[in-house]
């Protein structure tokens, strides 16, 4: 005589279409609701990553725009274009007597 096992599985699937239908419902609620949490978690996870890497970037931005900055403050000094001018352009500055100053009335 064969005596068989029951299938534990098939018993609660059964029972719970049977007798608890509120438990089922409950239990599909509970699922979608922890799936519900675990996506928003990683979502705002990867803003949070993205925010960062923008702040990077923006921080890189920063120091370059202040290198530029730098660099065009120097470019700019009088006395640069004035070498430049003397060296490149053969330009020198006119003697006191040859200066006319034009005012406007």
């Amino acid at each position: 005589m064969k005596t068989s096992k029951p299938n534990l599985a098939k018993i609660i699937f059964f029972d719970l279409i049977s007798v608890g239908k509120v438990p089922l419902v409950l239990l599909i609620c509970i699922f979608a609701s922890a799936m519900g949490v675990v996506l928003t978690t990683h979502m705002s996870r990867q803003a949070i990553t993205q925010k960062d890497t923008a702040l990077v970037e923006r921080e890189q931005l920063d120091d370059e725009w202040r290198n530029l900055m730098l660099e065009e403050t120097a470019l700019a000094e009088h006395s640069r274009v004035q070498a430049s001018a003397k060296r490149d352009l053969d330009m020198k500055r006119p003697d006191s007597d040859k200066e006319v100053v034009i005012t406007l009335k």
